[in-house]
């Protein structure tokens, strides 16, 4: 299922968690894999080519469309084209009363977490739109594209956006053979959440109380279902919003 050979693809918010681990497997599936960071992911790309993989780095914020654009540029110019896209940059926001949520934390948790998948599909799609082979992109939202959680008006409104961007995209493009799926992770060991449970501690004890399976997920678990959702294996799947949150939304 997980071939990947003479496959390109791009991860962004790759430094860490998630999107470490999912270009990490991409690589030992076989694939050139662009890391994308904000703050460049050098070292985690150099660390998988001293392992024999074949990766790059690129820094990148994907709130603003030259980086973007020079994103995909770059990986077509280092690789030849682009099969696959896991865009996965996001940052979460404090715990808030939306009457007290101030306009500037707003604004930059939309522009990194909806803006920011809006402008790299826009870029990774007019790339796949001219190749006779096409690709697969996979979004990442958030169990919180799914329920409502107090507090937490902006990071959800962007991950709600998210699931709008992907369903509606994926319509227009399923039969141009791009397949435009997003992954909807929960409470994930990862830096970020460590941060929120050390910020936020008996809010975090909520939440993790209320998963069905008892734990925190760790990043891989969700990276491969990225690699599936990318894979043959899911050629019939096209706009789904795939939970990996340990029962959460079910309830």
């Amino acid at each position: 299922m997980n071939d990947f050979n003479g496959k390109v693809v791009i991860v962004t918010g790759a430094r860490t968690g998630i999107g470490l681990s999912a270009a990490t497997l991409f690589a030992k599936a076989g694939a050139s894999v662009v890391l994308v960071g904000r703050h460049e992911p050098k070292a985690e790309a150099d660390n998988l080519v001293q392992q024999g993989y074949k990766a790059a780095s690129f820094e990148a914020d994907v709130s603003q469309e030259a980086d973007v654009k020079a994103m995909v540029d770059f990986t077509v110019k280092k690789f030849g084209h682009l099969d696959f896209a896991y865009n996965n940059a996001g940052i979460q926001s404090p715990v808030t009363k939306t009457e007290d949520l101030s306009l500037e934390e707003y604004d930059n948790v939309l522009n990194i977490n909806l803006k920011g998948i809006f402008l790299s599909m826009k870029y990774e799609l007019k790339r796949m739109s001219k190749q006779k082979t096409k690709g697969s992109i996979v979004n990442c939202s958030s169990m919180g594209g799914l329920v409502g959680i107090a507090g937490r008006t902006a990071y959800h409104a962007s991950k709600h956006g998210v699931l709008g961007l992907t369903k509606s995209s994926a319509l227009e493009y399923a039969k141009d053979g791009i397949r435009i799926n997003a992954v909807c992770p929960g409470i994930i060991e990862t830096p970020m959440v460590a941060r929120m449970d050390k910020a936020e501690k008996s809010e975090m004890d909520d939440l993790i109380r209320e998963i069905p399976i008892g734990r925190l997920a760790q990043p891989e678990e969700v990276a491969n279902v990225v690699l599936f959702l990318c894979s043959d294996a899911a050629s019939y799947m096209v706009g789904q919003a795939i939970p990996v949150d340990g029962g959460y939304t079910i309830h």
